[in-house]
């Protein structure tokens, strides 16, 4: 495996993982307040209907070309990625909250608890069904669509979906043994960390959907990384000086 498959992997168990934990609390937290067999229902129907997208959209990929793949890929990437990274630049610079797992696990708890009970046909308790299945289902997407785009625009989709399925699998095997939710699992670094690739991913293959030639082609990735880095350390550093400079104004004019 080269430079380019290492980084494919990495950048899509980065991502997966984050989208794995946020569905293990959405889970842990049905299955703690409501019991775990509807649960786990909604989980079976999730990967299931998971699996019903993946069957048809992974062939159907292939006969897209591969230039405008790149383009409307590379952009899509590079609107998500800029997402994540303004929020990780304004939760760096203390604009907006970190993001507790804890905290979100307690309130998906409590509305799960004081939900009203019933169920319907097999599934005993459909609110714990219909959650398990949303969280799952939804996070899911995500990882199918990480997988599908990163794995046909490097021409290797098997190693993406190894990265993915190394990332849900850890996850999941950590979720189980602790039975809590993954609290110490640094998010928001990760988040930080995935949202740099995914805008330098979806600069180089939005560039090369356009006709852009690439300096020495994958290797540029090398370069591009580092750039979009420094670009958002920077505007944190910056907007972190603003706040302080901000706060410090109000407690003398106080």
């Amino acid at each position: 495996m080269n430079g380019g498959g290492y980084a494919l992997v990495l950048t899509v168990f980065l991502a997966c993982a984050v989208e794995a934990v946020e569905a293990l609390t959405i889970v842990l937290a049905a299955g703690t307040s409501r019991g775990w067999r509807s649960t786990m229902q909604g989980l079976g129907a999730a990967l299931v209907t998971l699996a019903v997208v993946v069957a048809v959209l992974g062939p159907a990929i292939r006969y897209v070309p591969l230039t405008g793949l790149r383009l409307v890929v590379g952009a899509l990437l590079l609107i998500f990625g800029l997402q994540w990274l303004r929020k990780a630049v304004l939760r760096g610079s203390g604009y907006k909250a970190l993001h507790d797992e804890d905290a979100a696990y307690r309130e998906e708890l409590a509305a799960a608890t004081s939900a009203p009970t019933g169920g319907r046909g097999m599934v005993a308790d459909w609110y714990a069904f219909t959650l398990s299945f949303k969280g799952v289902f939804l996070e899911g997407l995500e990882v199918v669509f990480i997988v599908i785009t990163f794995g046909a625009n490097q021409h290797d989709v098997p190693l993406a979906a190894l990265g993915a399925a190394i990332a849900v699998l850890a996850v999941a095997l950590v979720g189980i043994g602790v039975r809590a939710p993954l609290a110490r699992v640094p998010e928001n670094t990760m988040k930080f960390v995935v949202g740099v690739m995914l805008t330098a991913f979806g600069l180089f293959w939005s560039g090369e959907g356009a006709g852009v030639e690439w300096p020495h082609t994958d290797a540029a990735l090398l370069a591009l990384v580092p750039i979009v880095a420094a670009a958002a350390l920077a505007a944190t550093f910056l907007l972190k000086q603003a706040r302080a400079t901000a706060l410090r104004t109000a407690e003398v004019g106080s």
